[in-house]
């Protein structure tokens, strides 16, 4: 009995130290300036990526026209015209990209203006824009969601991650402070390590929900502004798992920017320790961004637990994913951050009192107090 009374109370004990540290972190936050102009950042970001492609459009719109009816349609468009000579090559040129649509003419009949425009996935408003009369469209593969809406999507995605993947450098700015102050020794002496470490993971978790629900409340705003409004029903679904990849996937990271910090003594040592994890911050968002198009790419970067947060949301917003991925994927995520910060738990113990130049990681978890 008493054994349990004892282990009760170093839990409570433990408890209360964990969330005495997060207050403590999440207090200092709240006061600084940086925060905020952080988060106003990325509501403004997100603003920008929703209305400025509206306001500023892209180049001239190529397209292809075949026939003498078709070209004359496309007369005084503003449009880049390539004549080509039959519909065959046409959508050959659609399927590589060399031109956004095509003008063919209308063998059915079902059009006013005896032509009919041919694309590849998305209706092409810029061309339908530039004609006098909207003619019918065929669609070569048409995509449940636009690719520009995709693009959209990816680009909200991955640079919420980044942003809140970064926003973790404050653990090991805040660590190193501590270190270089000496006021850590003074922690260690009232509360254990590993509190120590858990209550900066947890106020800075807290700290990132708060973010991600600003900007929760900022998109649906954003998106309508933008023109957007369909895109809001078809994001709905990947946000909700988004959230939480998003959350693991910080608590993941807090834990190693943690003993980033953990390993050096001065602010000026800092970035010898933070390469590894910028590497698992930024190689995510490169690799969403440059293999969007790529399935099998995606679909691996998507299980991968430093990734999945930014990939599987992708995918489910394109309606690319089974019911049963995102299971996996955030089971997966969920594992690996319990192993991690059990590793850093151990890491963190052992370089936290150390002083001096950067301490080896095998050092680090041989020191383990």
């Amino acid at each position: 009995m008493t054994g349990v009374t004892e282990q009760d109370g170093a839990a409570r004990g433990f408890a209360a130290a964990t969330r005495l540290v997060a207050e403590r972190e999440v207090r200092t936050f709240l006061r600084a300036k940086g925060f905020w102009i952080g988060l106003a950042v990325i509501v403004v970001g997100l603003f920008a990526m929703s209305i400025l492609p509206n306001v500023l459009g892209g180049g001239e719109t190529k397209v292809a026209a075949v026939g003498a009816r078709a070209a004359d349609v496309l007369t005084g468009s503003g449009l880049e015209v390539r004549e080509v000579a039959d519909v065959a090559a046409a959508e050959a040129l659609i399927r590589s990209e060399e031109v956004e649509a095509a003008v063919v003419p209308d063998t059915a009949g079902d059009s006013a203006t005896g032509v009919r425009v041919v694309a590849l996935a998305d209706p092409p408003t810029d061309v339908l824009a530039a004609l006098r009369t909207a003619p019918p469209v065929d669609l070569l593969d048409p995509a449940e969601v636009g690719q520009g809406q995709r693009q959209l999507a990816i680009m909200v995605f991955a640079l919420v991650f980044l942003i809140v993947g970064m926003s973790g450098t404050a653990i090991a700015q805040s660590t190193v402070t501590e270190k270089q102050t000496r006021i850590v020794e003074i922690l260690v002496s009232t509360i254990p390590v590993r509190a120590l470490l858990a209550g900066k993971i947890a106020g800075h978790s807290l700290l990132t929900i708060g973010q991600v629900v600003v900007i929760a409340v900022a998109a649906p705003v954003a998106l309508r502004l933008g023109g957007h409004q369909e895109l809001l029903a078809l994001v709905a679904p990947a946000l909700g798992w988004f959230v939480p990849f998003l959350v693991l996937g910080f608590v993941l990271l807090a834990s190693m920017w943690a003993v980033a910090g953990s390993l050096v003594s001065r602010q000026e040592d800092l970035g010898s320790s933070m390469g590894l994890v910028m590497i698992l911050v930024m190689g995510p968002y490169f690799g969403v961004m440059f293999f969007s198009d790529n399935a099998a790419v995606l679909t691996v970067l998507s299980f991968l637990p430093f990734s999945s947060a930014i990939a599987m949301p992708v995918r489910l917003f394109a309606g690319d994913a089974a019911v049963w991925e995102p299971l996996l994927a955030l089971g997966l995520l969920a594992g690996t951050v319990v192993l991690i910060v059990l590793l850093a738990s151990r890491l963190y113990s052992g370089s936290l009192l150390h002083t001096g130049g950067k301490l080896k990681l095998a050092k680090a978890w041989a020191r383990e107090e």
